[in-house]
């Protein structure tokens, strides 16, 4: 059976017979992909009473019905298990936690953030990381060596707009 490129769904072929079979397939795996919710961080086992609907990721290290499932995608329906393999970039909110799960070099990440800047209310509040800060090294005048390192990281917390300028 042929399917789509990025998330597998199952394609209909001209002549096949219950074609319905095929569409409801389909529309399973739409409804647990492009929902894009989990219900907790990945886990190694079903749980014990999953309602129909229900969406998980398993684990490395995945156990009995779900051993060799790593990686995965399963949503519970009336009719068990169903499997979705993610897609590169693929990503899930984790109801239990409120981070994101996404799919990224093969592998989820929880939580993570990947951005060039953050802009909020259109004024950027994080942007590219900044160079060191030199720690001050002591010596008579200390007031003044802590004075100007105060100084230089008030500036490259401007910089990074995570304060505004004065």
């Amino acid at each position: 059976m042929e399917t789509t490129n990025r998330l597998g769904l199952p394609l209909l072929s001209p002549g096949q017979s219950q074609k319905e079979i095929v569409h409801n397939e389909a529309l399973l795996a739409l409804d647990t992909l492009v929902g894009g919710v989990v219900e907790e961080p990945p886990r190694t086992s079903p749980p014990s009473n999953p309602e129909p609907g229900q969406t998980y990721i398993v684990a490395d290290g995945a156990v009995g019905e779900w051993a060799g499932l790593s990686g995965k995608i399963l949503s519970f329906s009336e009719a068990g298990w169903r499997q979705q393999n993610p897609a590169e970039g693929q990503s899930f909110l984790v109801r239990s936690t409120g981070v994101r799960a996404t799919f990224h070099g093969g592998v989820w990440e929880l939580g993570l953030m990947r951005a060039s800047s953050v802009i909020i209310d259109g004024v950027q509040v994080v942007g590219s990381r900044g160079g060191a800060i030199a720690s001050p090294i002591g010596g008579t005048v200390v007031d003044s060596e802590a004075r100007a390192c105060m100084a230089q990281m008030l500036n490259a917390l401007r910089a990074h707009g995570l304060i505004a300028s004065s």
